[in-house]
């Protein structure tokens, strides 16, 4: 078997309708740099990837106005409304490029703190993994379950409980499968790893740095900022 190339996946089709911004939350600015184009150059300069493939949603009027648009190394897709459409459209825009055992990484395009440790530690760790697997921290905090009335109905036991983050880390042709199996059958498909698990498979762990948020609402831009600084990235140098 020839040695697998390794594909990068990021879907930006959503709307961001938690930020309650007048855009996509992929589009907002950090010192005057898209969250898009912070996100992807950081993931391409410390990733020997083959290719990028980003997912859009159809009529994207914001992504000719970003520094990404110019990357030869990007290619783009219309995505779909749901987070697994985009991602299933991009794999399938991969189709004649990439090869069945290659690995592919999906990451948030609303995730710019990934680490680059972080990013190198998934790729060496699962290399030669027969699953593929995901950055996860563990979860830190005590967790609650409650009741319809909003009522504690008990505490969790959180020993083994892990928050997913991305990138997610497959071959290609199992995420694939794993994602055209998963919505034939109806299964709730919330990540990458939550489609392969869905097919009998355990995916890895892999310990990541809980500074790698996911910005959702308006004060996770702010905090952004804030965790970039401190890795030594100037959101306001070109």
């Amino acid at each position: 078997m020839t040695t697998p190339h390794v594909w990068l996946v990021v879907p930006a089709a959503g709307i961001g309708q938690r930020m309650a911004a007048q855009r996509p939350k992929q589009y907002l600015t950090l010192d005057g740099w898209y969250l898009l184009d912070i996100t992807l150059p950081r993931l391409l300069s410390h990733g020997k990837f083959s290719g990028c493939m980003v997912a859009l949603a159809a009529g994207d009027p914001w992504w000719p106005q970003t520094r990404s648009a110019a990357d030869p190394r990007i290619t783009t897709c219309t995505g779909g409304s749901e987070r697994v459409d985009s991602v299933l459209a991009a794999l399938r825009a991969l189709a004649q490029r990439a090869a069945p055992h290659d690995w592919v990484l999906v990451h948030d395009v609303a995730r710019p703190c990934l680490h680059p440790e972080d990013l190198q530690r998934l790729l060496i760790t699962l290399w030669d993994d027969k699953v593929g697997g995901i950055l996860a921290a563990p979860v830190a905090d005590t967790l609650k379950r409650a009741d319809d009335q909003h009522r504690i109905d008990g505490t969790v036991d959180r020993r083994h409980l892990w928050r997913a983050l991305t990138p997610q880390m497959f071959r290609y042709q199992t995420l694939v499968n794993a994602l055209e199996q998963g919505m034939a059958a109806g299964v709730l498909i919330t990540d990458e790893a939550s489609a392969v698990e869905a097919m009998g498979a355990a995916p890895g762990l892999v310990e990541g740095r809980t500074d790698n948020i996911k910005v959702t609402v308006p004060a996770d831009l702010t905090m952004a900022g804030y965790i970039l600084r401190g890795q030594g990235f100037f959101v306001n140098e070109e």
